[in-house]
C-alpha cells in the first residue's frame, strides 16, 4: 500500500510526472530560508521583553541570553564553515 502523502507540495513533487525534483541546492534554499525567517520572528518576538513596563530583568539576565545566542550562531556558523575557519595563532 502506498503510503499517503499528507503535505501538498510533496504530495505534487512525488505524484505529478511532469514535475522535476528538486535539487539539493533548491531545496536548501527553501529550507534555509524558511528556517532563517522563523528564527528571525522568535528573536523579535524576544524583543517583546525588552518592555520595562511589562517585565523586570537584570543587565546579567540580558548578557546570558545574548551570550547563550551568540554562542549558538557561532557553533551553527562552524558547520557551514567546516575547515574554512581560521584558527588561533600567537
Amino acid at each position: 500500500m502506498e503510503q499517503e502523502i499528507k503535505h501538498k507540495a510533496l504530495k505534487k513533487i512525488f505524484t505529478d510526472k511532469n514535475v522535476r525534483q528538486e535539487t539539493r541546492h533548491e531545496r536548501f534554499k527553501r529550507i534555509a530560508a524558511k528556517r532563517t525567517n522563523e528564527i528571525l520572528e522568535k528573536i523579535r518576538i524576544l524583543g517583546n521583553c525588552s518592555n520595562k513596563s511589562s517585565y523586570e530583568y537584570t543587565e546579567e539576565e540580558v548578557n546570558k541570553i545574548f551570550s547563550e545566542i551568540e554562542k549558538q550562531l557561532k557553533l551553527t556558523k562552524a558547520k557551514f564553515l567546516g575547515g574554512r575557519r581560521e584558527r588561533f595563532k600567537l
